[in-house]
């Protein structure tokens, strides 16, 4: 997993759901990885089955038919200390890190096996949750890529 600091944020909040993963999209069209198609396949993803993986992280990312919109493989993390609710009001699923993902290839699969792997341990998440700057995100990351 390649990681860029322009692709790591800290200390961001959304209103929405769907604001977070927006800005997911956003930011990884902004690095060239994904064509602007792909932030509403993103939306259509959640909808179609929740990107909520458990552990307190959210792993936003396209349909299988928006594949043709990723024009490189690339991701994002943006760490939501407040959360964001992927649930709803009565069962609530509380996203305090988000993993904004457009892979070529078998590069997604890969991606979101990386991630699982990392924070099936809830301590790694905590840890990533508590990092104070893009660095130490950076650096907590690598250590598995």
């Amino acid at each position: 997993m390649q990681l860029e600091n322009k692709l790591i944020h800290v200390n961001q909040a959304f209103a929405s759901k769907e604001e977070a993963i927006r800005f997911c999209g956003r930011q990884l069209q902004a690095a060239g990885h994904v064509k602007e198609a792909y932030i509403e396949a993103m939306i259509q993803r959640n909808q179609d089955l929740s990107i909520y993986m458990g552990n307190f992280i959210a792993i936003p990312h396209g349909t299988d038919a928006a594949k043709k919109e990723v024009l490189s493989s690339g991701i994002t993390i943006v760490q939501v200390p407040a959360g964001v609710n992927f649930g709803t009001d009565a069962d609530p699923k509380i996203a305090t890190i988000l993993f904004g993902i457009a892979g070529l290839g078998e590069d997604h699969l890969e991606m979101i096996q990386k991630i699982s792997i990392f924070c099936a341990d809830v301590d790694n998440v905590v840890k990533l949750a508590d990092a104070q700057s893009v660095e130490e995100i950076k650096q907590l990351l690598e250590s598995v890529a």
